[in-house]
């Protein structure tokens, strides 16, 4: 029997900047630029290089998403990874279904442009072999026959584990580099020799539209597919979070430099009598290149080009049937594919089951679509799962600011939204053009989802994060709304419930106290059970703890993979108004906020919110409530002049100004904290306070070491703005010495539509 432990494989980090340059480089300057220059000429004309240079302004605007996420989770599987971590369930399976199915169907493109190219160099050298051999099967037979050895032929040396490494790939890349640096020399020699040339070659530049550039850009957006690739290497990528960027956007100028000129003298050094230069072109669609060298280059110079056109077909079928079958696999371990394809050959050490299954589908696309259906629909799924990344980075920027990204996109969030915005826009125009690779892609999808929600869905929920309410324990569901307070440290317990007591008083709401065992994400949920006894413990303790104060505490305990998923599960449950926890006062990384718990639930829960660390002195006399303003603000005062009056506790409103402010600001000031002091009940002792700063929360900080307490609301957010509470509201809960309680309130219709859209 086999075995496939491969949850736990990990890789050596042997690949430097250019090695990882010239994966992404040697990707892109693949068959594309061979096949589809011809294509895209016959369909855009000379506008076919406006085509070329929107189609990189378009890239560009995703590989920054593909930079950002790819240097922050440097796994293997790019951009599946990505968009499953940023939106698991049917939409993460769909982005690795269809990604697998994109990379499939461009070995297709590659299979049948090696076999086009195969016997154009046997029709140069070989011309009556070649017509025998037109003359018995037709030509279209002979091209499918050779476009299957080839795909059979490198579907069994991926099996078989042969492949070249990273330094012979580098070789390979500058080789093809090399015949197109060739190729644009001797244009170049012809424009210059004769540049009058160049502006009829050139005119009309749009002879079919702007309709034309768009078709050509839907048809070749495939060329400019490869970079990504360095996202599915990531793990053996050395200081991914610096190299991934640089090679990302190294290889993708490097690859449009390419194309450009490529294209510019195939259509600039072209003298055909009677017949326009890109009407030539479109006529020998993906050997039109070929065709361009023989017309300019000296003798040696089709050759020159089939044998480049050779290898890089050859290239970029065995790297990307080897990345087709890498998504399948990954698939597979996740259980969204039978666990049958993540298998591991257990002497060849090749996910052989994968590679077949993807070999299968890349020769029956081959053998059965024509090319520009082919390129198309590859283009296509490309956009979609494109337009997927840009989605993830605004979803995984909001849902995990913990990671720490030491690249981030620029103008975020214009730069990825516009990337999404454009990536649909072209898939949807390719339908004017090519409906059938919609009707594929659509085909594939539909057929996705079925298997998904009958088959695939179940068995991946065992490895997904899960809740578990134990039935000895669980409450019913009640409707009545509630005030929540999570346990976890049984020294926070008096403290905490000392500020939800009143608080349920207030509110006239029934207390509740939830406390959740994490069990570690390999376990089963149900064995979660096992270590109870301690959140048991902790829940008695803290229901005594509410007798001795006159109240009736009920008690939960959840289950779950993740202590956010199972607070949010009680929030849920027992209809919580308000949710009150604690904090301990700092995290781990410099981007996380709260810590990864407490942002996640500031984030998602669906009630107002109260988070607390704790200072030194656990007895309260004192409060300072700063102000600004806001439905935040109120809640903070409302709370502070109700706990004010349970507690016997002195308020001091007040208001930061600059040193040097001026009259109509400390009026306004004043205002302010009149307002506030209206709010907290009457017969609670309050002074109203000017602190003068240059920084508001500094000054706030400071001002708190005369206090036991501060109590301040959170800033009101912008929608896609990452900051969960506010600059302010964060600075001064993490740096003042005090008890600083943070006030949330919740966003309700706005905040739901936004987190059902963004996960």
């Amino acid at each position: 029997m086999q075995k496939s432990d491969v949850s736990t494989a990990t890789f050596a980090r042997d690949l430097g900047l250019f090695d990882a340059t010239m994966i992404g480089v040697g990707a892109m300057i693949g068959a594309g630029i061979f096949v589809l220059t011809g294509l895209a000429a016959g369909e855009a004309g000379p506008a076919s290089l406006l085509a070329f240079a929107l189609n990189g302004v378009v890239t560009l605007l995703t590989a920054f998403s593909y930079a950002e996420l790819a240097s922050a989770v440097p796994r293997a599987g790019g951009g599946y990874s990505f968009v499953r971590m940023a939106f698991p369930g049917a939409v993460g399976f769909l982005s690795g279904w269809m990604l697998w199915f994109a990379y499939t169907v461009a070995c297709s493109l590659y299979a049948l442009g090696f076999a086009g190219y195969f016997w154009e160099l046997l029709h140069k050298y070989m011309p009556s072999f070649t017509a025998m051999v037109a003359d018995l099967t037709g030509m279209h037979a002979a091209i499918l026959f050779v476009t299957l050895l080839i795909g059979m032929a490198f579907i069994w040396l991926n099996v078989r584990g042969a492949g070249v490494t990273g330094k012979t790939e580098n070789v390979l890349t500058i080789s093809k580099i090399a015949t197109l640096a060739v190729f644009i020399f001797f244009g170049l020699l012809v424009v210059f020799g004769e540049p009058q040339q160049v502006g009829s070659n050139l005119t009309p530049f749009l002879p079919n539209g702007f309709g034309g550039v768009l078709v050509a850009m839907g048809l070749t957006f495939i060329a400019f597919e490869g970079y990504d690739l360095i996202a599915t290497v990531a793990e053996e990528i050395k200081q991914p979070e610096r190299n991934i960027p640089r090679a990302t956007f190294m290889s993708l100028g490097v690859a449009v430099l390419i194309y450009l000129l490529v294209l510019f003298v195939s259509l600039t050094a072209l003298s055909v009598p009677g017949e326009s230069t890109w009407e030539f072109l479109g006529r020998f669609k993906e050997t039109a290149i070929v065709h361009a060298a023989d017309a300019f280059m000296p003798a040696f110079g089709v050759a020159l080009i089939v044998l480049g056109g050779l290898l890089s077909t050859m290239s970029a079928l065995n790297a990307t049937v080897m990345a087709a079958s890498r998504v399948a696999f990954s698939m597979g371990r996740d259980l969204w594919l039978p666990r049958r394809v993540s298998s591991i050959h257990s002497r060849r050490r090749t996910p052989h089951v994968a590679i077949v299954v993807t070999g299968v589908i890349l020769l029956a696309m081959a053998l059965t679509l024509p090319i520009e259906a082919v390129g198309s629909a590859a283009s296509l799924i490309f956009l979609l799962t494109f337009g997927m990344v840009n989605l993830s980075t605004i979803a995984l920027r909001r849902k995990h600011p913990e990671i720490p990204r030491k690249y981030r996109v620029p103008l975020y969030p214009v730069v990825p939204v516009l990337g999404f915005l454009l990536n649909m826009f072209l898939a949807v125009y390719q339908f004017n053009f090519q409906p059938i690779a919609w009707y594929i892609t659509i085909g594939w999808i539909v057929v996705g989802l079925l298997l998904y929600y009958a088959v695939f869905e179940k068995k991946a929920a065992a490895v997904e994060p899960q809740v578990l309410i134990p039935a000895r324990r669980a409450l019913e569901p009640e409707k009545a709304p509630s005030v929540l307070v999570a346990l976890y440290n049984p020294d926070n317990i008096g403290v905490l419930l000392d500020l939800a007591i009143p608080e349920s008083r207030r509110r006239g709401m029934r207390l509740l106290a939830v406390s959740v065992v994490q069990v570690p994400p390999q376990m089963p949920i149900h064995e979660g059970i096992r270590f109870a006894h301690h959140k048991e413990a902790l829940l008695n303790r803290a229901a005594r703890m509410a007798a001795e104060r006159g109240v009736r505490l009920e008690t939960d305990l959840i289950m779950a993979h993740r202590a956010s998923d199972g607070i949010l599960a009680a929030v849920e449950r027992h209809n919580a108004s308000a949710l009150i926890m604690g904090w301990k006062g700092y995290t781990n990384s410099r981007d996380r906020i709260f810590g990864e718990v407490a942002d996640r639930i500031i984030r998602h829960a669906s009630c107002d919110l109260m988070v607390l660390k704790i200072g030194k002195e656990r007895k309260i006399e004192n409060c300072l409530l700063p102000t600004a303003g806001g439905p935040n603000a109120q809640l903070a005062s409302t709370i502070v002049g109700n706990l004010a009056q349970e507690q016997k506790m002195d308020v001091s409103p007040c208001y930061v100004l600059p040193k040097d402010a001026d009259e109509e600001q400390r009026r306004i000031g004043m205002q302010r904290m009149q307002d506030v002091m209206q709010d907290v009940t009457p017969g609670v002792r309050s002074q109203a306070r000017i602190v003068e700063s240059s920084s508001v929360a500094a000054g706030i900080a400071r001002a708190s070491r005369e206090y036991d307490l501060v109590v301040i609301g959170a800033a009101r957010e912008q929608l896609l703005k990452v900051m969960l509470v506010g600059e302010i509201p964060e600075k001064v809960a993490r740096y003042s010495a005090s008890s600083v309680l943070v006030v949330k309130k919740y966003e309700g219709a706005v905040k739901s539509l936004f987190k059902r859209v963004f996960g």
